[in-house]
């Protein structure tokens, strides 16, 4: 297994948001996904008409996913695949709350509701590995903190039952001093940004509204579990169609087997 990976918080469709707004900014979105080949993009803030307008844009690519008020209603924490690469198999959501099984629900003070999606994939050559992916709460520290809390219990529930490699993206809406990253780190995954790290590299930030630039530190991330190794990671910065497809940069990082 060889694969590129992209987070890429979408930015919702908000009228205010002027020429910024989703309509001028779709085929930039999808320019983002095809520069960079990417094989496997976890998305963030995703309206069910956003992903219906991508998906003639992107006919190489399949995608999962469920708003996180249920069915198509909410944001969705999508997966997108290329379809000449990968199969998907099992899938599913889990709302970040105490009743996990059910969509929709607000636990430990979160502003919004959260979710996280899931799905195994396969390659032609028969690797296989499994995305998740995730949009943590922005103002609740409880939420954020217990939010990866069960995605870490949950990845590794299936890490045990099935002993594949895993993937995890997403804007957590942290700083990397933040416990959610520590603590994914003291579990041994793997954290993209060490890449840049090794380089003595600042990564700067990844969310930017519209205005560009790099001063500050990063709230998208791209984690592995310890038997991927990563090769190297981009901060995407650059205008597309001369607009910023997002608020937020895309991330990218090559991912391999140890």
């Amino acid at each position: 297994m060889f694969a590129k990976i992209m987070t890429f918080n979408l930015r919702q469709n908000v009228e205010s948001d002027g020429d910024n707004a989703w309509p001028y900014r779709t085929t930039a979105v999808a320019e983002v996904i095809r520069r960079h080949d990417t094989d496997i993009i976890g998305i963030q803030e995703g309206l069910h008409d956003m992903l219906m307008d991508l998906e003639p844009l992107l006919p190489e690519y399949a995608w999962i996913g469920e708003g996180r008020e249920g069915g198509d209603k909410g944001e969705y924490t999508a997966i997108f695949y290329k379809k000449s690469k990968w199969s998907a198999g099992n899938s599913g959501h889990f709302s970040l709350s105490e009743t996990p099984e059910q969509l929709g629900v607000k636990s430990w003070n979160t502003s919004h509701t959260r979710m996280c999606s899931w799905v195994t994939l396969k390659s032609q050559t028969g690797s296989e590995f499994a995305a998740f992916n995730t949009h943590l709460d922005h103002i609740s520290d409880e939420a954020q903190q217990k939010g990866m809390e069960l995605i870490r219990a949950r990845i590794k529930e299936f890490r045990d039952q099935t002993g594949l490699p895993v993937v995890l993206t997403g804007d957590f809406n942290v700083y990397p001093e933040h416990a959610v990253i520590t603590g994914l780190e003291r579990e041994g995954y793997r954290n993209a940004y060490s890449v840049l790290h090794q380089e003595n590299q600042e990564v700067g930030a990844t969310v930017h509204h519209f205005l560009g630039g790099e001063s500050g530190e990063p709230i998208d991330y791209i984690f592995v579990s310890p038997d991927l190794q990563i090769h190297q990671l981009r901060v995407d910065r650059e205008l597309y169609e001369g607009r910023y497809p997002s608020d937020h940069y895309p991330v990218i990082a090559e991912v391999s087997p140890l």
